[in-house]
Formats: C-alpha cells, sequence, structure tokens
C-alpha cells in the first residue's frame, strides 16, 4: 500500500490507484464518511483527494473533502452552489455595542430585504431576475450571520482587538438547488467537460457561485446597516464549487478554497472560530478544513439534547456571554453545539500536518439563525 503514519493513523491511502491524503491525526472521523470516501476513490476518473479533520458523512459524498477528478461529478458539490464564508471588520468599538438591542435590530434578517435587488445581480454580471427576491437572507441547515469579538490574532493580520468582527456563512439558497435539480441523474456517472451538459452545468455552477458570494455581501451590509456601522470585507472564500486544476477539475465540497491565503474556519456557536494561513501544501489541493465539522447528524440530534424550555433558552446563551437568535426549536436542537466536533482540534490537526497556520481567533457575541419557525430553504 505504501501507507504513511503521521500522528497514529494513515496520512495516505491508495484505492484503485487513486491517493488519499488525510490531513487529520487526533480529530475523530467517523466510519461512514471514510467508506464514502472510499466510494469516491473507486469512480472513473477520480484522481486524487484530499480529507480534512471536520469530515462528515454527506448525501452524495462526505463534506470536508478536495477531489481532483478529469470529469465533472455535479453531486460532490451539492445543491449549495457557492456556499461559502465572508468575514468583514465593522467600523464599530466592542465597547459601544448595546447586546440586547443589537439582538432586536438583528431580528431583520429574518425578513426579505425591502430593497429591489436586481441591480446588484446587474452589477455583477448576473440576469436582473435570478432569484432575485432571496437575495440577503441566511437560509437554514448551518447557515448563520455572527458578531464576533476577536480574542487573539498575529501581528501580520493587522486585526484590531477593539473592533467588533461579522462573520457570515451562506450560499446560493434555492438558486444553487435549480442547478443541480436541473442535471439529469444519469450524469452523476461523471459528465465529459466538453459535453453540452457539462458546459450548460459550469455556465450555472459559475452564476451560482456568484449569486452566493453576492448573497453574503447583502447580508451583511444588512447586519451593518442595523448596527447603524460601516463595515470592511476581509476575506470571501467559497467552500462548494468546482474549479480548473492542471488538466482536472477539482470538485470541493465543505473544503475551502485556500488559493487567497487567509481562511474562515468557523467553530460552533458555543466555541471559538479561527482565521487560518494556508500553507502552500500541494497535496491538499490547495484546499483548507472550512469549520468544525458535524459529529451527529440533524435527526439524532433531537435524541441528544433535551428539549424543554429551560433548554432552551439556556441553548440561546453561549460560554462566552454571547446570544443566539433563533426562533425554531428544531434547528435550535439540530445546530446545538453537542452536534459539532472541536474546532480547536480541528485547527490543531491542520497544524499538525502542516495545512495550515492559526492567524487569529473569534468569539461568537451575537448568531442569528432564524427568527421564524417554518419551512426551511
Amino acid at each position: 500500500m505504501g501507507n504513511s503514519v503521521l500522528g497514529g493513523r494513515a496520512s495516505a491511502v491508495f484505492s484503485d490507484g487513486v491517493i488519499t491524503k488525510f490531513y487529520t491525526s487526533a480529530a475523530w472521523i467517523e466510519g461512514r464518511a471514510e467508506a464514502q470516501l472510499e466510494e469516491i476513490a473507486s469512480w472513473t476518473g477520480v484522481q486524487k483527494i484530499a480529507a480534512f479533520p471536520d469530515l462528515h458523512p454527506g448525501k452524495y459524498g462526505p463534506v470536508g473533502c478536495a477531489v481532483l477528478a478529469d470529469r465533472i461529478f455535479p453531486q460532490l458539490i451539492g445543491n449549495d452552489i457557492g456556499c461559502g464564508m465572508s468575514l468583514f471588520q465593522l467600523d464599530l468599538p466592542l465597547r459601544k455595542l448595546k447586546l440586547e438591542k443589537a439582538l432586536r435590530r438583528m431580528r431583520v434578517l429574518g425578513e426579505a430585504a425591502s430593497e429591489d435587488q436586481r441591480w446588484r445581480l446587474e452589477e455583477v454580471g448576473l440576469p436582473s431576475d435570478l432569484f432575485a427576491t432571496s437575495l440577503g437572507m441566511i437560509g437554514g441547515g448551518n447557515h448563520f450571520c455572527e458578531f464576533q469579538t476577536l480574542a487573539g490574532a498575529d501581528d501580520t493580520t493587522g486585526l484590531d482587538a477593539s473592533c467588533l468582527y461579522l462573520l457570515v456563512h451562506s450560499g446560493s439558497r434555492g438558486f444553487g438547488n435549480a442547478v443541480l435539480g436541473a442535471v439529469l441523474d444519469g450524469a452523476f456517472v461523471g459528465l465529459d467537460p466538453e459535453s453540452d451538459t457539462a458546459l450548460v452545468y459550469l455556465r450555472d455552477h459559475n452564476f451560482a457561485v456568484r449569486w452566493a458570494s453576492l448573497n453574503r455581501q447583502i447580508i451583511a451590509e444588512r447586519a451593518s446597516e442595523a448596527l447603524r456601522t460601516d463595515l470592511t470585507l476581509i476575506v470571501d472564500v467559497p467552500h462548494n464549487l468546482l474549479t480548473r486544476h492542471g488538466d482536472g477539475w477539482l470538485h470541493r465540497k465543505g473544503a475551502a478554497v485556500a488559493n487567497s491565503g487567509l481562511v474562515p474556519l468557523a467553530g460552533s456557536r458555543a466555541s471559538a472560530s479561527y482565521l487560518m494561513a494556508a500553507t502552500d501544501h500541494g497535496d491538499a489541493l490547495g484546499s483548507l478544513a472550512h469549520g468544525a465539522g458535524r459529529r451527529y447528524d440533524r435527526s439524532s440530534m433531537h435524541g441528544r439534547v433535551r428539549s424543554k424550555k429551560s433548554d432552551i433558552l439556556a441553548m440561546q446563551r453561549t460560554p462566552f456571554g454571547g446570544r443566539i437568535l433563533c426562533e425554531d426549536r428544531d434547528l435550535l436542537i439540530e445546530e446545538a453545539p453537542l452536534a459539532y466536533k472541536s474546532s480547536k482540534a480541528v485547527v490543531d490537526d491542520l497544524e499538525h500536518t502542516g495545512a495550515g497556520q492559526q492567524v487569529a481567533e473569534f468569539h461568537p457575541l451575537l448568531t442569528f439563525k432564524k427568527t421564524r419557525v417554518g419551512r426551511r430553504s
């Protein structure tokens, strides 16, 4: 097999000639996620796989990996095409934040944007009627908009500990779902990149990536406007997308694009988030972990977390003295901190395996999830 051992586990696995590189030494990985990686390694055209410590099972393959192939597999990207994270610095000193007032003002994110967003789509080269009414809204699942405090940073980052920061995690919502839904099931065996089906998918995929980035920007603008402050983008990094990589196609599912240097790595709402600096590690396929990664699936969380009124109220507060704005009881349970791995353990593994280096740590202060109970997007 020729496997090397790093920190007590195999760092490279060869299956049907496919190299699978694990950037984990101590973080727990569910066996079902590893089985999904093995299955992907057997697909025609797959050449290399990089798996990160946030790896966990997904619908068509595990979340937290990058897959290089000479064919296109739309299912590996999934329905939330372009999903990613954007980190902003706010022009508002932490000492001036009034938490309860901010909590009330953030409820606006649960409502559709009042301004017509069609001109924003045209501004980034997208059709003006492209899911325009969905722009500026978070969506469901693990998406969020979170005000954070800077707990520590390298001098090289230039970040100011007296300021507030904003981390937005969202994607292409119904648009990305429509793009995947338009692909025939037969395409899941892998598309010839030059085929008509692949070219249509690539066009719509690229639109969805652009749409998702714009959505995060508008969400951040709405949040900063609610607090009567301005904001500056630090970094915008997608982690669900398809890009050219040499002569092949790189599929990232929950694997952040690391070529730009800095990568946000989200914790659960009760744990720290981090800003990582990617190292020039070729085996990582220009990617890095994007978060803590799930430990338990959504359905099983309903049997793992108590749901009395007092428990629900407790889940709306964090160990850092922060607050959670989420009025969907089921979502609050499914996204409870217990559902996630340790973000610090993920960071430690990335550093230990040489994939990335922590340059800043942030603590959650106010997290927006959802203000209305209803069907999640």
